[in-house]
């Protein structure tokens, strides 16, 4: 007579456990480091480009379009948008 319960139940339970621990690390990982589930960025078109208000930053505060950069002195204007 053994009073020691039955661990098959448990055992069985701890791997489950073990796996699901493991394949939501594997997910986590692969989610975080991949872009595999976002939706690709569209590019800029020149007329978008040409149509955003910029500010000067100084003493000076002027508004102006982009497009008038490139006119008068062929400036060049990366685009980056900011999160949030």
């Amino acid at each position: 007579m053994s009073f020691l319960p039955d661990l098959g139940f448990f055992t069985m339970g701890m791997w489950s456990v073990g796996l699901g621990a493991i394949g939501a690390a594997v997910t986590g990982i692969v989610l975080a480091n991949t872009d595999l589930f976002l939706s690709k960025p569209e590019k800029a078109t020149l007329e978008f480009l040409e149509e955003i208000e910029l500010k000067a930053l100084g003493s000076n505060q002027r508004t102006f379009k982009a497009g008038e950069l490139w006119e008068k002195n062929g400036a060049v204007i990366m685009a980056v948008r900011r999160p949030g």
